[in-house]
C-alpha cells in the first residue's frame, strides 16, 4: 500500500493580519477586532466567515497509513506539533510529511478550503514545500511523473478530495462529512463542529479542538476505505480487515488519558459500517 495522508485543519480569524490590513485602533482587543471583522463580513455577504487568506491555522490533524520497509501495516492518528507551537511550525510540518513520503493526499473539501488556506498561510509564514508544488518540470524520472499526476491539478489523483469527487465536481451535490459518515455506519463528528472552533479557542480549549480535528480525519479515512470498496480497490474481506485494523489501533489509543475521545468514537460504529 502506498503511503496515504488524510488531513484536516481548524482555523480562527487572523487577528494580526486583520490589524495590518484594516488598521483597527490599538485600543481594541483581539476579540473585538475579530468580532468587528466578522460583523462587517456578515453585512457584506450574509455570513461571518472570513476570507480564506484571513484564516489562521491552529490545528492540523492527520491519519498516516503506510506499509513499513519490512512489510508491516502502520497507521498513526494525531495532530501536528504541540498546542503551544505557532502556525508556521504546524504548516511546515504538514508539507514536510509530503516531502518525506510523497503520499496519496486525502481530504474532505480539501480543494475548497484546507489546501487554499494552507497555500496562503505557507506564503505568509515563509514555509517551503517543493515536493507539494512539483509539476514535472525537471528531467529526472522521479519528477517527470508529476507532469501527469500531481497535487495541484484538479483532475489528478495525488490529492483526492472525497467531497468534490463524489459530487462529480458539482458544488450543489456536495455532502457533509458528518452526515454521510453516519449513513455509512461510522461515528461522525464528536464534541463540536467547525463553527464552534473560534469560541472554543477563546475559552482556552485548543486541546479539545485538536481532538475534534483528529476524529474528523479518521472519519475521512474510513470514507476513503468505503470508496476503495466501491471502486474495487478493496475486496469486501480486505475492507473488513482494514476497518478491524483501524478499530484495534483506536482501542489502543483510547486507554491513554489524553485520548479518551476514542472510547466514545468507537461506540459510534453501527452495523452498516
Amino acid at each position: 500500500m502506498a503511503s496515504i495522508l488524510v488531513f484536516d485543519i481548524e482555523t480562527i480569524p487572523d487577528v494580526v493580519g486583520l490589524r495590518r490590513i484594516e488598521a483597527y485602533p490599538d485600543s481594541m482587543t483581539d476579540l473585538q477586532v475579530a468580532e468587528k471583522a466578522m460583523s462587517e463580513r456578515f453585512e457584506k455577504t450574509g455570513s461571518e466567515f472570513l476570507p480564506l487568506f484571513l484564516q489562521r491555522i491552529v490545528a492540523i490533524s492527520c491519519v498516516i497509513r503506510r506499509t513499513t520497509k519490512d512489510g508491516a501495516p502502520q497507521i498513526k492518528v494525531g495532530s501536528l506539533g504541540n498546542p503551544e507551537d505557532d502556525e508556521r511550525v504546524l504548516v511546515q510540518a504538514f508539507f514536510d510529511l509530503i516531502e518525506k513520503y510523497t503520499p496519496q493526499l486525502v481530504s474532505w473539501n480539501g480543494s475548497g478550503f484546507d489546501l487554499p488556506v494552507l497555500h496562503y498561510r505557507a506564503l505568509v509564514n515563509h514555509v517551503q514545500a517543493s515536493r507539494y508544488w512539483e509539476m514535472g518540470e525537471s528531467q529526472d524520472s522521479d519528477s517527470r511523473e508529476f507532469k501527469w499526476n500531481n497535487y495541484i491539478s484538479r483532475y489528478h489523483m495525488r490529492h483526492l478530495d472525497m467531497m468534490d469527487l463524489l459530487a462529480k465536481f458539482n458544488g450543489r451535490a456536495n455532502a457533509p462529512l458528518d452526515g454521510l459518515a453516519k449513513l455509512c455506519g461510522f461515528p461522525g463528528k464528536l464534541g463540536m463542529d467547525g463553527s464552534q472552533v473560534w469560541g472554543a479557542y477563546q475559552d482556552g480549549k485548543l486541546p479539545d479542538i485538536r481532538r475534534y480535528c483528529e476524529t474528523d480525519v479518521v472519519n475521512t479515512y474510513l470514507m476513503y476505505c468505503r470508496f476503495q470498496l466501491m471502486r474495487g480497490g478493496f475486496s469486501f474481506p480486505e475492507y473488513q480487515e482494514e476497518l478491524a485494523f483501524v478499530k484495534s489501533y483506536l482501542e489502543g489509543l483510547s486507554i491513554q488519558p489524553e485520548s479518551s475521545q476514542w472510547k466514545e468514537y468507537l461506540a459510534g460504529f453501527t452495523s452498516n459500517a
